[in-house]
């Protein structure tokens, strides 16, 4: 149990690691992948909407450490996305490997529009602009093409002992 924690915590420092340094960099119509978010999906994926809601708060206040956003922003639509990603994927009858791809760029809708709307309600300027639905897509295809790596990832880290030997 206690090694599965440490991989989750290496795999949440690394994202953020590599989300506010070299992904910063990659912007696509004002979006760039959001790890952490894609992260949280696959947690919600495997886990269920109370782990992902969970690992979602608590990886967006490390992200929230790092950004100029209101604090607590990222943790808040991370949260919202984790559990309904969750609950969503709980219904489905079968699901594969394009289900993850089209539940990650789901989550970067779902996540993306709760992020914007609550900057919006607090106050943030222009995040309640057609530009922001401009972010939202071009976002979400970006976390649908870093899913298959990220989802591998969080599998590597959320394996408890009696999966690995198989």
């Amino acid at each position: 149990m206690m090694q599965r924690r440490l991989r989750v915590l290496l795999l949440v420092f690394s994202l953020v690691i590599l989300q506010t340094t070299i992904f910063t960099h990659l912007h696509v119509f004002g979006a760039i992948p959001d790890l952490l978010l894609v992260a949280t999906v696959a947690v919600a994926y495997n886990e269920g909407p109370q782990a992902g809601a969970l690992f979602g708060f608590f990886s967006g206040l490390v992200l929230d450490l790092f950004l100029v956003s209101p604090f607590g922003l990222w943790a808040i639509s991370n949260s919202v996305t984790g559990w309904a990603i969750g609950t969503f994927q709980a219904g489905m009858a079968f699901q594969t490997r394009r289900t993850q791809v089209f539940l990650a760029a789901l989550g970067g809708v779902i996540g993306g529009t709760v992020f914007m709307v609550v900057g919006g309600v607090v106050g943030v300027a222009g995040y309640l602009s057609l530009y922001s639905v401009q972010v939202i897509v071009a976002g979400s295809i970006w976390d649908a093409v870093v899913s298959v790596p990220i989802f591998m990832l969080v599998h590597w880290a959320l394996m408890t002992e009696h999966l690995r030997r198989y």
